[in-house]
């Protein structure tokens, strides 16, 4: 698979490094081309990089891993380099006291929608820590990562599952890209439990045997 990846940060690195790793054809783009040209070195196996606009034109899936807020005025820029690819949306809209930017609005996921409109977007890989991402393969005893995916393409929800799988993870549907903006408040949740209380956020729900409900023995 051919994989454009928007952007030089620790998201970028992390989820690359699989994707490289397991034979997929990597181009970094970025808006300073010698941040891109470090990270294509890291990731050795022959990534390309470049411009952001060569990086959207490469891949057949488009990895945006940019800030909040930059994301749509980037993509804005290239859309048409996106038009008929997937558009994977990994972003963050967590301010200050954890609070969820786009509250009261679409989803960060949405405004890059709205942004290319010709492209499929995917919500994907952002429930997790980079470092995270880091792990091969993200296994807690003994058990894969479960990543959440929210979209309305069948063919691009495909791709991204696959992607998911390559990182040693299994996907799960989370409904279509309106749904997009619970994984992104669950997200400014998480991080305001994990960072302010210390909490285990895994804690918080029963095993899904018991998500109804203990059962209860008939008489």
């Amino acid at each position: 698979m051919k994989i454009g990846v928007l952007g030089t940060g620790n998201m970028a690195d992390a989820l690359a490094t699989h994707w490289v790793r397991v034979g997929h054809e990597v181009f970094v783009g970025g808006r300073d081309e010698q941040n891109a040209q470090r990270l294509a070195t890291r990731l050795d196996g022959g990534a390309g990089h470049g411009s952001l606009q060569a990086a959207a034109g490469f891949g057949e899936v488009v990895l945006a891993a940019l800030p909040y807020g930059a994301g749509v005025d980037v993509v804005r820029e290239i859309r048409s380099a996106l038009e008929g690819k997937v558009l994977l949306d990994c972003a963050n809209p967590v301010g200050p006291g954890f609070r969820l930017l786009t509250e009261g609005g679409p989803s960060a996921a949405l405004r890059l929608a709205a942004a290319a409109p010709g492209a499929h977007v995917v919500k994907a890989f952002n429930l997790c820590h980079e470092d995270v991402w880091r792990m091969n393969p993200p296994v807690f005893d003994g058990q894969p990562l479960t990543v959440p995916v929210c979209g309305d393409d069948e063919a691009a929800l495909a791709l991204t599952c696959q992607l998911v799988r390559d990182i040693g993870c299994e996907p799960v549907s989370g409904g279509g890209l309106d749904r997009a903006g619970l994984l992104e408040a669950t997200a400014a949740l998480f991080i305001g439990l994990w960072v302010a209380e210390q909490a285990d956020v895994r804690a918080i729900v029963p095993p899904l045997a018991y998500a109804t409900g203990p059962r209860v023995g008939s008489a």
